[in-house]
Formats: structure tokens, C-alpha cells, sequence
């Protein structure tokens, strides 16, 4: 039995939530870090450490950012934990980007490869740049976080920082943030402009990190 316009229109409308959910800014840096310690040469360090540094990691950049963004809420400061009103995104992400900054100071702290520091730093500047344009202009966070992830897995393949060819994965991330940019247009938070923008700073911020301060 065919699906009808409704039906079809929710099954879309759901699976796009799921991925902006799945893939909410707030988890690109733990899965970048996941990546690095499971895909890349530190894979060679003992599991223990990698799931420590992770979960630390995961702390730093996720959870203390998503604690405060709710107490924003609790006062007020933001509508809601999306923080979809773009006037109200400065100072989310002005916190946000210290605690990436934290976070690269933590990996740093404890002797990890600069190129792996400078992931981080990247992330933090791409949240600083996101900051001074949301000042005129709502730009696609979903599509910076994901952008770069790409970055990550590019840079740690095309430096020859893998565990095994990474160009399945390459491929793979490539897909998953056009399904991410194509989710967020069809739930009508972004249009293309705003999707490609958060795509390529987020892509470029941790690229040229990683390459030139790697």
C-alpha cells in the first residue's frame, strides 16, 4: 500500500530530527576524538586510556556546555536547548568555544600529538568565527560541527596518520553531513546558503589548523 503525502511527510520530518539529534554540534568534537582514538595511529594506545581521554573530553566539550546552555533556559536567556533564535546564540557559544579551548589545553597537557591539539583548536575557532556571524547572519551550526569531522578524517588520511586507509570513512562522512545539511533544510531551520556557509568553516577551520599547526 502506497504511503500518503502525510505519512511520508512525517516518516522525512523524523528521520531528519533524528539525524540533527544524532548529530547535534555539541558531539562533533567526542566523535572526532572517538575517530582519533580508533581510526587513527593512537589507536596503538592502551584502551583504557583512549575511553579515559574520551570520556574527558566528552565532559569538557559536551556536557558542561549542554549544562549551562540549560540553565540559559532556566532563566530564560534561551528559548529552548537548540538555541534556534540566532540573537540569542553569542554567549552559548562564546562558552562553548573556551571549553573547546579547555579541552585542547587538556590534550596538550597531557602530550598528546600537536595535529590532535590543533583538532580541537580548530573546532574552537570555528565556534568563534560562528559567533561573529550570527551577530548579522544564522549560519548552520549542525553543518560546522560536521564539517569538521570531515576535516578530521581528510587530514589524518591525507597525512598518513591512519591506522588503515580511511577513504571508505572519507566517503562515508562526506554522505552523512550531505544527509545532515538536507535534514536540516527539510525541518526549515537552514537554507542552502546557511547550510554550505557552516559546512565550509567548520571544513576549513580544522583543516588549515591541522595542516599548518599540526
Amino acid at each position: 500500500m502506497p504511503l500518503n503525502k502525510y505519512t511520508t511527510n512525517r516518516l522525512i520530518a523524523g528521520m531528519a530530527n533524528f539525524l540533527s539529534t544524532a548529530l547535534t554540534p555539541l558531539l562533533m568534537p567526542t566523535y572526532g576524538v572517538f575517530l582519533v582514538f580508533w581510526v587513527s595511529v593512537l589507536c596503538l594506545l592502551p584502551y583504557g586510556t583512549r575511553v579515559t581521554h574520551l570520556l574527558v573530553c566528552m565532559g569538557i566539550t559536551c556536557i558542561i556546555p549542554l549544562i549551562f546552555i540549560s540553565i540559559l533556559r532556566h532563566f530564560k536567556l534561551v528559548k529552548d536547548l537548540h538555541i534556534e533564535v540566532r540573537e540569542q546564540r553569542l554567549i552559548p557559544y562564546l562558552f562553548t568555544a573556551v571549553c573547546y579551548g579547555v579541552s585542547a589545553y587538556y590534550l596538550h597537557y597531557w602530550h598528546s600529538p600537536q595535529w590532535f591539539v590543533m583538532f580541537m583548536a580548530g573546532s574552537a575557532l570555528t565556534v568563534l568565527i560562528m559567533a561573529l556571524i550570527n551577530l548579522k547572519w544564522k549560519i548552520s551550526a549542525h553543518m560546522a560541527g560536521i564539517g569538521g569531522v570531515v576535516a578530521l578524517v581528510y587530514q589524518i588520511h591525507v597525512q598518513g596518520l591512519s591506522a588503515f586507509n580511511l577513504m571508505w570513512l572519507l566517503c562515508i562522512s562526506v554522505v552523512i553531513a550531505g544527509a545532515l545539511g538536507s535534514a536540516r533544510m527539510a525541518l526549515r531551520r537552514h537554507n542552502l546558503l546557511q547550510v554550505l556557509a557552516g559546512a565550509v568553516t567548520g571544513f576549513l577551520c580544522v583543516s588549515l589548523t591541522m595542516r599548518f599547526f599540526g
